[in-house]
């Protein structure tokens, strides 16, 4: 399914119960989530949504974490989605937590995985990795990584509904910068798994299926 309007954004929604949304990270689609998706569409109704420029939704000529923000607030307003809970990876994970900011109302939990929001989040070998990437390929979804976001720690502090923060052992953003997101957040939880790669827990698999319905079901 597409939504209405521009960028054509393109979605897939199973399952029922209350609204699960996931968003996957930088250069893959919903595709990522087959695993976690069939696990969680016995309890919630989920969408999967492809970003901007990934997977079968349609390119455009500047990529900004703020405008995938808004295309999945498109998503909640056309399916008249109540309550939602939402699950981002990396930078669907940045994007949840700007719909959060955006949205303060609307969603009823947040739980984003492996996301920074600064570019100083992210470990030194990896930020080089990504900017030499982006000069090499000049592809523009790798330029945004390098660039953005930009969102002060102090800013967290507006968001209102409950937040789990979860990130790797071995990931490669920062464990003291996953921490400070987390501690600033007033409704926050956060876990480190022990042993994790940056997606080796959330890339096809579905590692995560009981903690995911755990924080959005049972409070």
């Amino acid at each position: 399914m597409y939504l209405s309007g521009n960028p054509k954004i393109y979605y897939e929604k199973r399952g029922s119960g209350k609204p699960l949304i996931l968003l996957h990270g930088n250069k893959e689609s919903c595709r990522i989530f087959d695993e976690l998706a069939g696990e969680l569409e016995r309890s919630f109704t989920v969408y999967a949504i492809d970003s901007r420029g990934h997977g079968k939704s349609e390119r455009v000529r500047e990529y900004h974490y703020n405008d995938m923000a808004l295309d999945v607030l498109r998503l909640v307003k056309e399916e008249k989605l109540s309550s939602p809970c939402i699950y981002g990876f990396s930078d669907g994970g940045i994007v949840a937590l700007i719909c959060a900011l955006k949205a303060p109302d609307i969603f009823e939990s947040v739980i984003a995985s492996g996301a920074n929001v600064s570019v100083k989040g992210l470990k030194t070998p990896s930020l080089f990795g990504m900017a030499l990437s982006a000069l090499i390929t000049k592809d523009d979804r790798t330029k945004m990584m390098v660039r953005e976001p930009n969102i002060p720690f102090d800013e967290l502090k507006r968001i209102k509904c409950p937040v789990l923060i979860t990130a790797g052992e071995n990931d490669l953003i920062k464990e003291k910068h996953t921490r400070l997101i987390a501690q600033s957040i007033e409704n926050s939880r956060l876990i480190i798994f022990k042993g994790k790669t940056h997606g080796g827990y959330i890339v096809h698999s579905s590692f995560l299926a009981d903690t995911i319905k755990d924080f959005c079901l049972n409070r």
